[in-house]
């Protein structure tokens, strides 16, 4: 009985504090040194963020990523992503993972998304998801199917914009008590000072909770080491990072402060399968 009341409690505050209308997680640890104003990058893990950004990718990869959130492991957060851009600039297939929790309550989803761009300023993309929630000795398991759809507009030479609508018609988790998952959208912007430094930002709003702010920045300092830093609102949470690219693998490291739970560190590894050894 002394084994079941910790997990209980975390079955609350999981339920009712932290993932409360968040069931589109952020996943990236370059995106989290940004607090995840991520709706207007470019790269594989666009497919957790905005599926348009894939479409201006021109080489196939793939990364793993790993967080630890308030360095609790009941609370870990696991993801990965496959990007694979087909010839001829007809658009990036992509499939994504991520999975969250721990044996008493456990929720993954699973993407697959396809994005094409229109020449070098619009991109389009859209993701279909496979959602599995499982809460031991409470309601069992739940599986919904949900949608999502992005686009990535250069509005001019240093600036683009990106949107992203997750879940537009709320699927129903269960008929009894018409539970739902939230639908969110997110809107933001990237300025890019010089070909080493930009800074994104981006307000997201789901179905449940106020609007929150975020914004990064990024400078590329060399030839290999990236440095990031960022904050978000609601409550207010500051991040850092950097990232190292080593040839044909990028290694991202980030980590997280909220004013009441703590620290939170990331990492992923992601591997461009097409790019030339220097």
């Amino acid at each position: 009985m002394k084994r079941r009341i910790p997990g209980l409690l975390l079955f609350f505050l999981i339920s009712f504090g932290l993932s409360a209308g968040n069931d589109n997680m952020p996943i990236g640890a370059r995106a989290a040194g940004l607090a995840n104003s991520a709706v207007t990058l470019s790269d594989a893990w666009s497919a957790h963020h905005n599926q348009a950004g894939l479409g201006f990718l021109t080489s196939p990869s793939a990364g793993v990523y790993y967080e630890s959130r308030y360095l609790l492991p009941e609370l870990a957060l696991n993801g990965a992503v496959v990007a694979l851009p087909l010839a001829n600039r007809k658009g990036t297939f992509a499939l994504s993972y991520r999975s969250f929790g721990y044996q008493l309550y456990k929720e993954s989803k699973t993407g697959l998304a396809y994005s094409r761009a229109f020449g070098d300023d619009l991109s389009i993309g859209m993701q279909i998801n496979y959602h599995q929630i499982q809460i031991a000795d409470v309601y069992g398991n739940r599986n919904v199917f949900t949608a999502e759809v992005g686009v990535q507009y250069r509005v001019a030479k240093d600036l683009t914009l990106g949107a992203h609508v997750f879940n537009p018609n709320r699927s129903k988790l269960t008929e009894i008590n018409q539970d739902r998952l939230p639908a969110v959208i997110r809107l933001g912007l990237r300025y890019n000072f010089s070909k080493n430094l930009f800074l994104a930002a981006e307000t997201e709003k789901d179905t449940y909770n106020p609007a929150v702010f975020r914004a990064g920045l990024e400078y590329m300092a060399g030839s290999v080491l990236y440095l990031r830093a960022g904050f978000g609102t609601s409550p207010f949470a500051s991040s850092f990072g950097f990232g190292l690219l080593l040839k044909n693998l990028k290694v991202d490291f980030a980590g997280n402060f909220h004013p009441v739970l703590g620290f939170t560190p990331q990492a992923s590894l992601t591997y461009d399968f097409a790019k030339k050894s220097k």
